[in-house]
């Protein structure tokens, strides 16, 4: 049982009796001088302070994310754009390549063409100069054989006029 129920408590001479009533009174001149509107406009302040920073968390949070999903997309797209250059750089290598190829071997081509006109050229001279060869010594030989016999007959100016023409008209 409560001890304010007893009837000792109520006993004027009962300290505690004088407690309660101080107690009571304490808290109405608390009322009275508004502390409980002071105190509740205090824990409202603070309250709604607290609210703001929190309404500031949320508001940062979502900027973050959002920045976080921006972030991203541009990591995506950049990774695209990388996958894209690396393959129209592959694409190019092999078109370079290709055409390296069909450079290289029109090059040799040409140079082979070359090589034979050369090489034919170079049979052409020879020809040329061994039936040269062969016309000089033909030559040589008309004139020792003819002047061989002529040495042994008279001397003809007319056969040697011809002789000494016959190198340049076979030249």
């Amino acid at each position: 049982m409560p001890h304010f129920l007893e009837g000792y408590f109520w006993n004027i001479s009962n300290p505690e009796l004088w407690v309660g009533i101080g107690l009571v009174l304490f808290f109405a001149i608390l009322v009275m001088a508004g502390v409980p509107k002071l105190v509740a406009g205090f824990l409202d302040a603070k309250a709604g302070k607290i609210q703001s920073e929190l309404d500031e968390a949320a508001r940062l949070r979502a900027e973050a994310e959002a920045l976080l999903a921006q972030i991203k997309l541009e990591k995506a797209e950049a990774e695209a754009q990388a996958a894209d250059m690396l393959k129209a750089a592959e694409a190019d290598a092999r078109r370079l390549e290709a055409d390296a190829k069909v450079k290289l071997e029109e090059a040799l081509a040409r140079r082979q063409t070359l090589a034979e006109r050369r090489i034919a050229q170079a049979e052409a001279q020879a020809t040329a100069d061994v039936k040269a060869a062969a016309a000089e010594l033909a030559i040589k030989a008309a004139e020792d054989i003819l002047a061989a016999r002529l040495a042994s007959q008279k001397r003809d100016p007319l056969v040697d006029d011809a002789i000494a023409q016959m190198g340049t008209r076979l030249n």
